[in-house]
């Protein structure tokens, strides 16, 4: 675990410069992973969420929050009952937290640069079977994380001047008429109007939406799709 923390450069991971403090991200995610006690958890709580990838007196959150919620979540199933607690404390803090303007996003794996607080969560329901495991506070973490739906497009059909599009989703994107950010190949494009058409089955991501005035050479395959709202927090 510790190797894995020091191959981190959180020197070089942008952030607010009179809040965020690489020294604290580093020094917190090792001091965790080592806890043995209520005490040494509580310490380093306090460098994570003090500078290191929160400010929880400000509620901010930093980029540093992506690259550290893998490793959280490696301490929260590895570590001490203490650090467990702490990390999932922390995680749900990063979540909920607003990031300050010019640091609100970070490059994510299928997207042009992902909102904080989805690429959060999208670590968070990658491990969903352990998150579900820990009972009441893990289930609470990931229906917390379920609101920052990514969807990603597979296939189009066209139809009535709107556009059926079938693809993956992850979390769950709510009844009603979202607004949404699509991300393909370095650019963001907004999409005013979308629903869900058809929700997964149980046991499977599979999905449709029904994208408003767009026709399907506007939603190539591989494009991703994020909540606009996400797109819009800031500090």
């Amino acid at each position: 675990m510790l190797d894995e923390i020091d191959a981190v450069d959180w020197d070089s991971i942008p952030g607010h410069p009179d809040w965020y403090e690489p020294d604290r991200a580093a020094g917190g995610l090792r001091a965790l992973s080592e806890a043995a006690n209520l005490v040494q958890a509580a310490e380093a709580g306090s460098q994570l969420g003090g500078g290191g990838i929160v400010h929880g007196h400000s509620a901010a959150v930093f980029p540093a929050a992506v690259v550290a919620t893998p490793l959280l979540l490696d301490i929260a199933q590895r570590g001490h009952p203490a650090a467990q607690d702490t990390a999932l404390g922390l995680l749900d803090e990063a979540l909920s937290c607003y990031p300050h303007v010019g640091y609100t996003r970070v490059a994510a794996s299928g997207s042009t640069a992902a909102p904080i607080c989805c690429a959060i969560a999208h670590h968070l329901q990658d491990r969903a079977d352990f998150l579900v495991g820990l009972g009441k506070r893990g289930r609470s973490l990931l229906a917390d994380a379920a609101a920052h739906w990514r969807f990603e497009i597979r296939e189009c059909v066209a139809g009535s001047g709107d556009t059926a599009a079938f693809g993956i989703l992850a979390g769950c994107l709510p009844d009603g008429v979202h607004a949404a950010e699509m991300h393909l190949a370095g650019a963001i494009t907004v999409l005013s109007g979308l629903t869900l058409e058809y929700p997964p089955a149980e046991g499977s991501l599979d999905a449709c939406l029904r994208v408003f005035a767009r026709h399907p050479g506007e939603l190539p395959p591989g494009a991703v799709l994020f909540a606009a709202e996400c797109g819009d927090r800031v500090h």
